[in-house]
């Protein structure tokens, strides 16, 4: 009797901790979309002081114009690609709003 109580007790457990392995990817919990939106913002955000830096570095001579023409259309597709997945992040947390809400 022990023994079988052991082992629903441990059975219990291993369902409890690999719940969150086996959820499927479009089961994330709604916190986690409002993670990766704030972190995508914060990135975008940061993005945009390194590009106003590399302006300012423009205006002030420390860098030439060939430097800068490169390094800012490098930060700009950076931004770009943050913004993407910025708006992708977004639409999925409001398809799950509506998924959930309905």
């Amino acid at each position: 009797m022990v023994v079988v109580l052991a082992f629903l007790v441990l059975l219990v457990v291993v369902v409890v901790v690999t719940a969150p392995l086996r959820r499927r990817d479009g089961e994330r919990p709604p916190e986690h979309h409002a993670e990766r939106v704030a972190d995508l913002e914060a990135a975008r955000e940061a993005k945009y002081h390194e590009i106003r830096d590399a302006e300012l570095d423009l205006r002030t001579g420390k860098l030439q114009e060939r430097d800068f023409d490169e390094l800012n259309t490098s930060l700009r597709a950076e931004a770009l690609a943050i913004l993407t997945k910025l708006e992708a992040a977004r639409a999925e947390g409001a398809e799950e709003a509506t998924t959930r809400g309905a």
